[in-house]
């Protein structure tokens, strides 16, 4: 049996934001969760799951960032003004300039993401050769997540904010995790082409699947099985559920 070559694999890890809802001093990434701060957690993962590379988008307390993971075999990229999440993936461009392959795109603060599940996500996108696949969750109760809108081929046509979505878009139960997976080339070349155009003002890197269903490239979903696991950290109350989780995993390693 041959085995298609598999694609080289880095990886982004989006850590600029300040976190203001987890009310306090400290930058997000950086709490704890069972000894190690959540964003260790990010990178173990991508180390797991074979990234050559790993790029740490840095900005509030950057520097604290940087000492508090070193000796990680980490590359860092300074988003010294936080203007979106196309803004801060952009950044990651000098450190992967000439890499030919996968990018791989995770959150610093959603630490709870299983090996396999990520595994299974670049299984799907190097199968389905598509430009950019994003992982989804199904909701009953979808609230203020992203919508992910399709067209009848299964193709993500677009992600819409639930601010922004109309009724019909609304009723849609399958939202965007924050977690993607793209070719090099397409990733860095359109997310180029993603303007501020918007309320905020801000480059949101969703608008990427509009450009790519624009240029005819293919785009891909990937449904998680266990929306738990692509939890964002966001208040006291969710680091409080990832500990208690993060707790039950070891635990059961124990027991194994």
């Amino acid at each position: 049996m041959i085995h298609r070559q598999q694609r080289s694999l880095a990886a982004v890890i989006l850590a600029a934001g300040k976190g203001t809802r987890m009310k306090s001093d400290l930058t997000k990434v950086l709490h704890p969760i069972c000894g190690k701060p959540m964003v260790w957690y990010v990178a173990m993962l991508a180390r797991k799951v074979g990234a050559e590379k790993t790029v740490v988008v840095v900005g509030h307390q950057a520097s604290m960032v940087m000492e508090t993971m070193d000796g990680e075999d980490l590359i860092y990229a300074v988003q010294e003004e936080q203007m979106g999440s196309a803004h801060a993936v952009l950044q990651a461009g000098d450190a992967l300039c000439g890499f030919d392959g996968d990018v791989l795109i995770l959150c610093g603060d959603v630490p709870l993401l299983l090996p396999a599940t990520i595994e299974s996500l670049l299984e799907k996108h190097r199968s389905s050769g598509v430009a950019i696949t994003v992982m989804t969750a199904l909701l009953n109760d979808p609230g203020s997540y992203g919508r992910v809108v399709k067209n009848e081929g299964g193709e993500v046509t677009k992600i819409v904010e639930a601010r922004d979505a109309n009724t019909e878009e609304k009723m849609i139960q399958e939202i965007n995790t924050g977690i993607y997976c793209a070719k090099s080339a397409f990733l860095f070349e359109a997310v180029r082409k993603i303007d501020n155009k918007n309320a905020q003002s801000e480059f949101y890197f969703t608008d990427i699947f509009e450009i790519a269903h624009r240029e005819h490239r293919k785009t891909g979903s990937f449904i998680i099985d266990d929306p738990t696991e692509a939890m964002g950290i966001n208040t006291p109350d969710d680091l409080e559920i990832a500990i208690k989780i993060m707790n039950v995993r070891f635990c059961d390693k124990l027991r194994d």
